[in-house]
This record gives C-alpha cells, sequence and structure tokens, in this order.
C-alpha cells in the first residue's frame, strides 16, 4: 500500500500534467476586443479547452498543449456575414474562414434545396475542412413572376424545391408547416420589387400578415428582403422581426411626414442586416480604382480582370437607378454609400439592432473579403470601429438566437476567434490584416495567397 502513495506522489511532484487543468490552446499577452462594445482590454490570456472558450484572464502561469503568442497583436470574435449566398460551398467556405468569416446566414437561394442546405450545414459542422457554421432560413416565399426568380433568372428556380411562389393565403398555412420541419433560422419572405431594375410587383400585404401570423405559431420569426421605405412599413405593420437588407431605404430625419415611420421601427425593435455591398458590387465595374489587388485572393483579383468588360452596361443601368429612384448624385464611393451609411449610424444610434452583411453572391461580391469591404463602408458613415465589430459578431448571434454559443469572447462560449495583426481601432480596415483563424478551438487552416 505504501508503494500506491508514494508513486502517486512521485506523480505529482515530478510536474506531469494534470489534463483537466491543460488547455488545448493558450493566446497570451493579447489586446482583447471581445464583441460586447466594451473597451479593449490589454494583456490578456485566453484559455481554450474542448472547443469552448475556458479562461479569459490576465493569468499566463497555466499548462497548455499549444500556445500562441498575442504580444502585439489583436483578437476578436469570428465575423458573421448575415446575408450570404453560395453556389459552390467547396469553393466558398475555405475564402470566409480566410478572412475570418466563421459563421453565415444563407438567406435562399437558386440551388438551395433540402438536400443543398444539409450539405452546407454538415460542412460546416465538422473540421476538417475549413468551412464557417452555416445558418439558414427556409427557401423563398414569393409569388411566381416577381423577385428574385424574375430579376434573377435561370432554370434552378424550382417551385416546391429551392422556391415557394404563394398563390393564396390558404396556402401559406401549409408551407410554413411543410420547412418548419427542417432547422431553420426562420422564413425568408421576398417582399420587395426588386434591389434595382427591371422592378416587379410587390408581395400584397394580407400575404405578408399572413406569413408573420403563421410562422408565430411554430415560434419562427420571418426574415423579409426590403428595398424602399413602403416595403419597409409594409413589413413593420405585418410584425416582420428581421430585414435582410438596408439598401434602397431612405430615411429624411428632416421630413416630420416620416417620423411615423422611424416610430414604427424603434416599436418594433428589428434586427436589420446592412448589404451596402450591394450598391459597391454593382457599381464595381466603372471603378475599377476600387479594387485593392493587395487585399484579394488571386482568383478574386483574375475575376474582376476578365469579367469588370462585360458588366459595364449594367453597371451603368444600375448607376442611373440609384440616381434616378434614390436620388443619389456624384461618382464618387463616398456620395452612393455616406447617405446610407448615416442612416444606419443613426438607426444604431436608436438602439436598432444592426447586423453585418454582404449579400456575398452576387457578381463582385467576394466570400469573406466583402465583408470587410462593408466594415469599410460603414466606417466611412462615421460608425466607430467598436460597433462595426459588435455589428458582425454579438449582434449577429442574437439575430440567430445563439447568443449563448456564439458572438463574443467570453468564458463558456464557442472558441470562434480572429487573431490580427493591427489595431482594427484605428483603422478597420486592419480587420483584413488576419494572422489566425480559430473555429470550435482549432486553427484553421487558411489559403495561401
Amino acid at each position: 500500500m505504501k508503494y500506491i502513495f508514494l508513486f502517486i506522489t512521485i506523480f505529482y511532484l515530478s510536474g506531469c500534467k494534470d489534463p483537466s487543468n491543460t488547455y488545448d490552446i493558450v493566446v497570451s499577452n493579447v489586446n482583447l476586443i471581445d464583441g460586447t462594445g466594451t473597451p479593449m482590454k490589454k494583456a490578456v490570456t485566453i484559455g481554450i479547452k474542448d472547443g469552448k472558450i475556458a479562461v479569459v484572464d490576465s493569468i499566463s502561469k497555466i499548462k497548455f498543449l499549444k500556445k500562441i503568442d498575442g504580444t502585439g497583436k489583436f483578437m476578436i470574435p469570428g465575423l458573421f456575414d448575415c446575408h450570404a449566398h453560395t453556389n459552390d460551398f467547396n469553393r466558398d467556405f475555405p475564402r470566409f474562414i480566410h478572412y475570418g468569416v466563421t459563421s453565415i446566414l444563407v438567406p435562399g437561394g437558386s440551388t438551395c434545396t433540402n438536400e443543398y442546405y444539409s450539405a452546407m450545414r454538415e460542412r460546416g459542422e465538422q473540421d476538417t475542412v475549413p468551412a464557417p457554421y452555416v445558418f439558414h432560413t427556409s427557401q423563398h416565399f414569393t409569388m411566381e413572376g416577381r423577385h428574385p426568380s424574375k430579376t434573377y433568372t435561370n432554370s434552378n428556380w424550382r417551385d416546391g424545391e429551392t422556391i415557394h411562389y404563394l398563390r393564396d393565403t390558404l396556402q401559406i398555412e401549409r408551407l410554413v408547416q411543410q420547412v418548419v420541419q427542417y432547422p431553420i433560422a426562420g422564413i425568408k419572405l421576398t417582399i420587395e420589387d426588386g434591389p434595382g431594375p427591371p422592378f416587379v410587383e410587390r408581395m400584397p400585404q394580407h400575404f405578408i400578415d399572413k406569413t408573420v401570423k403563421e410562422a408565430s405559431k411554430h415560434g419562427l420569426e420571418v426574415f423579409a428582403h426590403v428595398s424602399d421605405n413602403i416595403e419597409l412599413e409594409m413589413a413593420i405593420n405585418a410584425g416582420v422581426q428581421n430585414f435582410l437588407h438596408y439598401t434602397g431605404v431612405k430615411l429624411n430625419l428632416q421630413d416630420t411626414d416620416q417620423l411615423h415611420l422611424i416610430n414604427k421601427i424603434k416599436e418594433g425593435d428589428p434586427f436589420w442586416v446592412t448589404t451596402l455591398m450591394i450598391d459597391k458590387s454593382f457599381l464595381y465595374p466603372l471603378h475599377p480604382e476600387w479594387f485593392k489587388a493587395e487585399d484579394m485572393l488571386p482568383e478574386y483579383q483574375q475575376f474582376v480582370n476578365e469579367l469588370t468588360p462585360k458588366f459595364i452596361e449594367r453597371s451603368n443601368m444600375y448607376l442611373k437607378a440609384l440616381q434616378e429612384e434614390y436620388g443619389l448624385g456624384g461618382t464618387s464611393l463616398s456620395s452612393f454609400i455616406s447617405p446610407q451609411a448615416e442612416d444606419i449610424q443613426f438607426l444604431h444610434e436608436m438602439g436598432i439592432n444592426m447586423v453585418l452583411g454582404t449579400d456575398t453572391g452576387n457578381d463582385f461580391n467576394f466570400p469573406g473579403y466583402s465583408l470587410h469591404e462593408e466594415m469599410q463602408l460603414l466606417e466611412m458613415g462615421g460608425i466607430s470601429p467598436l460597433d462595426i465589430i459588435k455589428m458582425g459578431t454579438l449582434n449577429a448571434a442574437k439575430m440567430m438566437g445563439v447568443e449563448d454559443q456564439f458572438g463574443s469572447i467570453e468564458v463558456g462560449k464557442v472558441a470562434n476567434m480572429v487573431l490580427l495583426d493591427k489595431n482594427p481601432l484605428e483603422s478597420i480596415a486592419n480587420t483584413l490584416t488576419v494572422n489566425t483563424v480559430i473555429k470550435n478551438g482549432l486553427v484553421q487552416e487558411r489559403i495561401i495567397k
């Protein structure tokens, strides 16, 4: 018996590691921007164990299997893109991870069958190939001959598989019962007449009302496409909780007639996805100086070089629509973006939950990279980098209903984090200085530029 006691004593005194007190990864002495909107904390140690954040403290003498020296670097939570599309996730998912996007929301698309959604979820939940966590809505609830199947025509739009055409309100109850069988974040409802010409008819108000009512019976929220003030008010009147675009809405803060709309927005307390990149991406071919080759993956730059000339005509048509429909003038990026970014700043100050999203998947709107462009556009409108980071992390997680697991660097949450070489609070463009991406507690392989 005494020999057993002696063996145990020697084991502990010898300094052998106690697995229960050993972290899988420790990031030491890092500057922490935790996603909650609180000021940056310096010289922080983050311990990761079993995919979760186990410690956030100033301690340094702890046991670990792998150590990352964070001296002079900056840690932010893994980023969300809450409006992302992909027709080829094998290609696009590593691109999201490369740029620190560890979670995405896919709000439908022409390839989004239930099988395709399932394949994306499974890819996002494994650890062998770089991929973000995938949240998604139902397929589009829309009407035949309207947005998006008319404005983005292709043969993949198939009623009952990749899209649901509403023909009467009685049909809506059955469709909602059908889609709730799947792990969806909510119902995707397309109210809008299109993000740009050629415009189509909007969805009637009673269809919107019925969809929200039926979704709420199952504890689901509605994620709606709106692209102007009329559609915004229609959605608010129906009780829609989440808006998937800001582009096209115009808030005139000096117009007393708009006060009722602003008050309705405040009362509804919605989540609102920014998507300023829609305008920038449509106008990109007219402005080659907007492309920054040093930040882009080579395949993105190749796409730009090859296809820009083919989209000049479409870009000019969109430019005309922006000038005539929305009263935007000038040719600089700021002239198109600043009025919208300033409205977003107003909504943010009003307490509305603004969330980052890009509509990635459209031409010149690039997986991963364009989320950083989105942040830069918001900074152009006067929003602080600290608030922008919160929009792309904790606010996004709240919209998805997963803030207890994702969205901030706090003990007990999933270890999704991005280590940056430069301070993003000095310039939000520094979020592009990605050093290391951690998803589910594992360092992710990044594409070599």
